[in-house]
């Protein structure tokens, strides 16, 4: 018999292998020996997302949610499938929540960036991708939302500045 441990491994590697419907089996499998273990209902909900059931998607990490309220990752990822069904509210208010959890990850504050920016609350915007920036100084896709929003804020001189940043990077940032 397979260890909680085997299958969760097993499972990601699926899922990082663009294989996520193999990978549920997996997931739903090792539920069935821990179930209330909320990192594999968050995995679960990982690979439910890319399949693009964003309903089950939900309820995993919500379901997880419950387990651990604190945990940032649930917050974000349920933050990106509200974002991705245009639940622009319910987005924010679980990247604040993930935030509220770990407020110095870069990649919430960008995304909560883009929502205000996609609001046209564009000094909100520029507030968030600034401190996505001061995080991850190199993070790519902040700079170029930074540069963007600066842009549409009439800021041409600090546009520029992020754009002679951008061009000096060799690739988009993965953080």
């Amino acid at each position: 018999m397979e260890t909680v441990t085997t299958l969760n491994n097993s499972a990601i590697a699926l899922t990082e292998a663009n294989k996520p419907f193999e990978a549920i089996s997996l997931f739903r499998q090792a539920l069935t020996l821990e179930p209330e273990n909320p990192m594999l209902w968050l995995n679960l909900g990982i690979a439910q997302q890319k399949t693009g059931e964003y309903m089950e998607a939900i309820d995993s990490f919500q379901h997880c949610l419950i387990i651990d309220s604190e945990l940032t990752e649930a917050w974000h990822s349920l933050g990106l499938i509200y974002y991705e069904i245009n639940e622009f509210e319910l987005s924010e208010q679980c990247y604040i929540s993930a935030l509220s959890h770990k407020g110095n990850d870069p990649k919430i504050w960008n995304n909560l960036g883009v929502l205000h920016y996609n609001d046209e609350n564009f000094e909100e915007a520029r507030n968030c991708f600034e401190k996505s920036v001061s995080l991850c100084p190199h993070f790519y896709d902040a700079l170029f939302n930074l540069r963007d929003t600066c842009r549409e804020l009439g800021d041409y001189r600090a546009a520029a500045e992020f754009e002679r940043i951008l061009s000096g990077l060799d690739h988009p940032s993965k953080i």
